[in-house]
């Protein structure tokens, strides 16, 4: 069941660091090394030009049989008919949008503190994305939180925790070794000259640790 997705190596899109033609190469390099979920974050286009895009990014998931994950926007989500959709804690509440994309699509919640992770655990979030965990260039509202609290989080909720923000080839298998079911990256994937050896190489983290 696509609930039950594969979460290790979530790839987010970043629409400031390169143009869309660059980024959907470099996305398709990194799904064929191992990318097992993407989500699409497109914070500068216009909701026509993110139409666009992530129906391009619909069919090349499609290719590689990886979900598509919308962030923010449910409108576009809704639209494309993605898998579902990424919310922060300023979006559209959980339960809205549960209401209105049904049971059967993902919803993954932002979260930051512990109350954050139980309320979308008990609102019916399918996963977190739990962070920073480190300093990150590509969110510059993103508050990195302690080691503490993330492993707080992870002792008050049983839904799937992916760690989110400043984590690179050289630090993943900090993240690793806390037994998340995943972590989302940028640049260390979409910044590498080689984003398919990058993905193979974050993948295998995951194995051998």
């Amino acid at each position: 069941m696509l609930k039950t997705m594969d979460k290790t190596i979530y790839l987010v899109t970043d629409d400031a660091q390169m143009d869309f033609d660059t980024l959907y190469k470099k996305t398709e390099l990194a799904l064929q090394g191992g990318v097992t979920l993407l989500q699409l974050r497109e914070k500068k286009s216009s909701s026509r030009t993110f139409y666009q895009h992530a129906l391009k990014m619909k069919d090349l998931c499609k290719k590689y049989d990886v979900p598509l994950i919308i962030n923010d926007r449910l409108d576009i989500a809704q639209a494309i008919d993605a898998d579902g959709v990424h919310l922060g804690q300023s979006d559209l509440p959980l339960t809205i949008a549960r209401t209105i994309l049904g049971p059967e699509k993902i919803i993954g919640i932002s979260a930051r503190t512990i109350e954050d992770a139980i309320l979308a655990e008990n609102n019916g979030a399918d996963y977190l994305g739990v962070g920073a965990v480190f300093p990150t260039s590509t969110k510059n509202d993103a508050t990195v939180i302690s080691e503490k609290v993330f492993h707080d989080i992870q002792a008050n909720v049983s839904i799937p925790i992916v760690a989110i923000g400043g984590i690179t080839l050289d630090n993943a298998s900090t993240i690793i070794r806390r037994k998340v079911n995943g972590i989302a990256v940028v640049s260390a994937i979409l910044g590498q000259e080689d984003p398919k050896k990058a993905a193979t190489h974050l993948k295998t983290l995951f194995i051998t640790m």
